[in-house]
């Protein structure tokens, strides 16, 4: 499964959430880091939801830009 995350910069690095997954999020000290840590909490995630014998959230959210002349 593909899950979409969030990633935004903050004042000591970045965060990062998915949307499909409410609840999971992380944080790092780099873009990279970042995403290497959201990859292990979604995973951690799921399995929590396994094993609480829930529902696993399909995929839905997409991303996209529009350009705009500002």
């Amino acid at each position: 499964m593909k899950y979409l995350i969030v990633s935004e910069q903050t004042s000591s690095g970045y965060s990062a959430y998915s949307p499909d997954l409410p609840g999971c999020v992380t944080t790092g000290g780099t873009k990279d880091e970042v995403q290497r840590e959201m990859k292990a909490a979604i995973a951690f995630h799921l399995d929590g939801l396994r094993e609480e014998g829930l529902a696993i959230p399909e995929p839905h959210s997409t991303s996209s830009y529009v350009e705009i002349q500002a």
